[in-house]
């Protein structure tokens, strides 16, 4: 039996669990990290405090667990990236989040070509992915180093090797989605063709050892976090499905081995690469989930993400809310939408926005999921759901609602951390096979729709009509993504 260092550095935080096989859960740390939402649709992430929160959680993980460690795994926001030197390891740039949106400008560039780089990659022109992001950074900020999703560079710094894992890539614009590796013709289109590229790892995978927690161990089993969850969720088998409330909210679906293309704006990716085999997902985005609480908390409507459920209102009194706070991904894929609150009177409380602010993340997820029963011909109507905003009654409960289906919640709190976890366990152990190291679960608590249909219905019409409206008044006044900003010098920044 193992115990696994597994570290989930995500947007807002970077969580360290140390797993025992037989024990489960046996410590947590946890570090805040804090992106700078700008002006112009820009997200940047400090490369060394993201560094330090990595180091700090996992050391103080393994201090409490009080035990040796057999490996350390990562998981990894995916689409988030920088510059930097790779003989000293030195960041050459702040990082760009993956909700940053300043690189539309290449996405425009190139939109004769969104339909191959659609059928090559399986995704969708659009600055959420890496390679939009990639190309700017050479353009404004810096030519010097190499440029590469954060996953790379972290782990450079704590094995001294150049890697990246397979589902990470391919959430990159620079893969062939057939044959799960790098394009030359896809690197040569965004201006990347003379890059220095990391090793693209299998998911199963012992990539190089470290110290940087205690004695030397391997370090392996790496993924992006929303496949890491998608895997610890079980959904192994082709239609299985699974949200992760976070940041964003990020629904994965499992397609099997073979990458289903969508024709209505979902995007085919990497699930994992194990014991040399390539298992496929379609998902979808909504942007903001946690970092929309976030507003609501700044605003002062709620204290925190657990006054969620207390201030809520029963009913939304005819309030609905387009939570665009960074965008809307499929089935729009339109960077510059912003967000909306309206149907508000002089009767309007405030409980009535923060159950409209849930609704509107529910009916984003909603219409994923209609998308992903369309594009795979059937699909499973229930949905397993994770992530911190899975403790907010009213939201699940939306969800419900509007989906016309169980809701079926997560009972662990660490769903990318157990899931990143077991791909550790399969780098160990060759013999293992994926469903031999997943941690037997049964769902928290299942909610029921309490809506009817024709309830749920007409409240998703009206909502979709409203986020149309928003997004053709948004059209007719949209500003130049490519004056967000001037190239200055790095060391500005």
């Amino acid at each position: 039996m193992t115990t696994i260092l597994a570290i989930d550095q995500g947007t807002s935080s970077t969580k360290a669990v140390v797993h025992d096989e037989e024990e489960g859960v046996v410590a947590v740390a946890d570090e805040p990290v804090r992106p700078a939402y700008l002006d112009g649709g820009r997200v940047e992430q400090d490369p060394e405090e993201l560094l330090r929160s990595v180091l700090e959680a996992g050391r103080r993980a393994v201090a409490s667990a009080g035990r040796a460690i057999d490996a350390v795994t990562l998981a990894n926001q995916g689409e988030t990236v920088l510059a930097w030197d790779p003989a000293t390891g030195r960041p050459l740039t702040r990082a760009l989040v993956w909700q940053d949106s300043r690189a539309s400008v290449v996405c425009d560039e190139l939109a004769e070509h969104r339909d191959k780089v659609a059928h090559r990659t399986g995704l969708v022109l659009d600055p959420y992915f890496s390679a939009p992001k990639m190309a700017w950074i050479r353009r404004v900020w810096t030519g010097e180093g190499v440029v590469s999703t954060i996953d790379s560079w972290l782990l450079h710094r704590l094995t001294g090797e150049f890697v990246t894992d397979a589902a990470t890539a391919g959430r990159s614009l620079l893969t062939d989605i057939d044959t799960a590796a790098w394009d030359p013709e896809m690197l040569e289109l965004f201006g990347l063709g003379g890059e220095r590229l990391p090793r693209m790892a299998d998911c199963d995978e012992i990539v190089g050892t470290t110290t940087a927690f205690g004695a030397e161990v391997p370090v392996g089993g790496l993924v992006v976090d929303q496949q890491a969850a998608l895997l610890a969720q079980g959904c192994l088998q082709p239609g299985e499905a699974k949200c992760t409330y976070g940041t964003g909210a990020f629904l994965l679906a499992n397609t099997g081995g073979a990458p289903v293309r969508s024709a209505a704006g979902l995007t085919a990716s990497v699930a994992w690469r194990v014991r040399g085999r390539t298992t496929y997902c379609l998902d979808g985005q909504v942007y903001t989930a946690a970092s929309a609480v976030r507003w609501l908390q700044e605003l002062g409507f709620v204290d925190s993400a657990a006054d969620l459920d207390r201030v809520a209102a029963e009913d939304c009194a005819e309030v609905l809310c387009v939570p665009a706070f960074a965008g809307l991904a499929a089935p729009w894929w339109r960077a510059e939408a912003t967000a909306s609150l309206t149907g508000m009177t002089l009767a309007t409380r405030p409980g009535h926005v923060v159950l409209a602010v849930l609704q509107g993340i529910a009916a984003q997820v909603c219409g994923l999921s209609d998308l992903v029963e369309e594009g795979l011909g059937s699909g499973s109507r229930r949905l397993r759901v994770d992530g911190g905003l899975t403790r907010s009654r009213a939201l699940l409960q939306a969800q419900a609602d509007l989906l016309q289906a169980p809701v079926e919640v997560y009972p662990f709190p660490h769903a990318t951390a157990l899931g990143a976890a077991a791909f550790a366990r399969l780098a160990l152990d060759p013999a293992r096979e994926l469903a031999d190291v997943l941690p037997a679960w049964r769902p928290q608590t299942v909610l029921e729709p309490r809506w009817s249909a024709d309830r749920a219905a007409e409240f998703l019409a009206r909502w979709r009509a409203t986020a149309e409206a928003v997004l053709a008044v948004g059209a007719a006044g949209a500003p130049d993504a490519a004056g967000a900003e001037t190239a200055e010098p790095v060391g500005a920044r």
